[in-house]
């Protein structure tokens, strides 16, 4: 089930109604039944994974509070996380074998039913496995206490907003307010709705309208040359933020709607002044997982400053591996880590306390520079192949001794009526707009404090430009589904 499908619309306003009707106590079954109906929508069997994970590491936790020393509580921490990570691990190294399979089944080259195959490839799976094996880490170093409400425990794991793609949640905040009971407040529901419209637009009128350029160009790289890649990349640095922080403004708001309050995931990333800075805006809850789970755990920066390097480089590894074990998200993950890598050998932390010790000075430089080493690591990301980025990359200067050449060429390949491409733009502006009042202030409350006539006219502009703008009709699926 897609957020922008109208079955989730439908959905939503009756899981939404019966939650606010039926007892406090009662709740968390409804909201238990409904994430399974979401998940299991997609496709019956994956609640059977979702169920037998939750089932393992709800009761690896409680075996891990009940034993009796250091060695006992590592062994129920292993048993509950390896199953887990072993299952990622099929997936990442088996996905393209399998990608390849289902070519043939679609072919007809091959008998076996489509479905067969791809049951075994869950929608959101890295990310619910993710949050239960924090959960289960957490537990270990008595951070939480074991969780003895299985229901409860059932719906952290699955709560329907955040299970496909986040944000990852963490027990300590997301658990207590699964318990807590609740009444109807206004300003929660409208906050969570003006949210969930903003997700909207960035989704369906900025991310699914850049992708169909995007996907043109990369999809078939071979046929072009030059600033259209520049173009294309650019879009795509755009269009990938659009739909994941779109996703996850759906996701949080949606949450508001029934009084929970999810973590945020991004903070205009893209007004970043370093590649450290950068990934403390962009999706959060996965680099403060990393930060929390793996990093720190390999010594973080308490070591010599070649293992903290190192700690940096196999990190960000990683989590390119965690997207696909194809080498373009190894590339990926591996230049982000070398790329901060640079950055700390150029500013060494200075000891804090220390007269020395202050927050770098952020230059105006920095912005421009980080957004171009994001969107060229992006051409990695983006690419089908290790092949065509490097491709991409060859061929970005292409004729630009010859400007009038190198535009004219760009305008010939995008191939896009001016109308369009002005409707781009001023979506463009309005997401930078948005993004640089949110650096200081939340921008859904500011326009709320504005007077009826000013609100509720941005509040039908936004309407209109998602009805009218918007690929009507077509329920596309969020990037970050695939991983």
């Amino acid at each position: 089930m897609l957020f922008n499908s109208m079955t989730f619309a439908v959905f939503l306003t009756v899981v939404f109604i019966l939650y606010h009707i039926v007892p406090a106590r009662f709740r968390w079954i409804l909201l238990l039944t409904a994430s399974y109906a979401f998940y299991m929508n997609l496709h019956v069997a994956y609640g059977l994974l979702l169920f037998a994970s939750t089932a393992l590491t709800y009761f690896m936790a409680l075996g891990l509070e009940k034993a009796p020393d250091k060695k006992a509580k590592k062994r129920c921490l292993l048993t509950g996380i390896l199953p887990l990570i072993g299952i990622l691990l099929v997936f990442k190294l088996g996905g393209p074998a399998i990608d390849r399979l289902n070519a043939l089944i679609d072919a007809g080259r091959l008998t076996i039913h489509p479905v067969t195959l791809r049951i075994i490839l869950p929608a959101g799976v890295s990310f619910y496995f993710f949050q239960s094996m924090g959960y289960l880490i957490d537990v270990y170093r008595g951070k939480i206490r074991a969780e003895r409400h299985f229901g409860c425990y059932a719906l952290f794991v699955s709560f329907f907003p955040q299970l496909l793609a986040g944000p990852i949640g963490r027990a300590d905040s997301l658990l207590p307010q699964l318990k807590k009971e609740r009444t109807f407040d206004y300003d929660n529901v409208t906050y969570g709705l003006k949210l969930m419209a903003w997700g909207y637009f960035k989704k369906l009128v900025i991310a699914d309208v850049f992708a169909v350029v995007v996907d043109k160009v990369y999809n078939n790289p071979y046929s072009y040359v030059g600033l259209v890649f520049i173009i294309v990349t650019v879009m795509f640095a755009i269009e990938i933020y659009c739909d994941f922080s779109g996703y996850s403004d759906i996701a949080i708001g949606c949450a508001r709607l029934f009084g929970i309050e999810l973590m945020t995931n991004f903070k205009s990333p893209y007004f970043s002044f370093s590649i450290r800075e950068f990934w403390s805006r962009w999706h959060i809850s996965l680099s403060t997982w990393f930060r929390d789970y793996v990093y720190i755990p390999l010594g973080g920066n308490r070591v010599k400053k070649w293992r903290h390097c190192l700690n940096l480089f196999l990190t960000f590894l990683v989590s390119g591996f965690w997207h696909g074990s194809s080498l373009t998200y190894l590339f990926w993950g591996g230049l982000h880590g070398l790329l901060q890598i640079v950055e700390v050998l150029l500013h060494p932390k200075k000891p804090a306390g220390s007269a020395e010790h202050k927050a770098p000075r952020k230059r105006f430089w920095q912005l421009p520079l980080t957004f171009i080493l994001v969107c060229l690591t992006w051409i990695f990301f983006r690419a089908n192949t290790i092949q065509d980025a490097f491709w991409v990359l060859s061929r970005l200067f292409w004729d630009a001794a010859r400007p009038m050449n190198y535009l004219k060429t760009a305008l010939i390949c995008l191939d896009m009526p001016y109308l369009t491409m002005f409707g781009m733009a001023l979506s463009v502006v309005i997401l930078f707009v948005y993004d640089l009042l949110s650096l200081k202030r939340d921008v859904i409350e500011l326009v709320s404090a504005r007077n009826c006539l000013v609100r509720w006219s941005l509040y039908v502009l936004l309407l209109a430009a998602i009805a009218l703008f918007s690929n009507k009709g077509i329920a596309t699926e969020f990037i970050y589904f695939q991983f």
